[in-house]
């Protein structure tokens, strides 16, 4: 959740030799990694990253890839 704050102040305060910002693909590997609360959390906390379109369909689909793979879990559990 802190790097969305990291990188937000990165985007807001850039100056030439300023800190790098956080590549996307970090944010979603991280999400990824099981940071997709955090993740939208920040989001709407910071409201960072919430028109990039392309950025908000690739958090959608891991939260989906997540939900999918945690009711499958769960079903797994329930019929062992």
């Amino acid at each position: 959740m802190w790097l969305f704050l990291v990188d937000k102040n990165r985007a807001a305060n850039r100056r030439p030799g300023s800190a790098l910002r956080i590549p996307e693909s970090e944010l979603l590997l991280l999400a990824a990694a099981g940071g997709t609360p955090g993740a939208y959390a920040a989001r709407h906390l910071f409201r960072h990253k919430t028109r990039k379109q392309p950025f908000s369909n690739r958090l959608r689909m891991i939260a989906f890839a997540q939900l999918m793979a945690l009711a499958a879990l769960v079903g797994w559990f329930a019929t062992a």
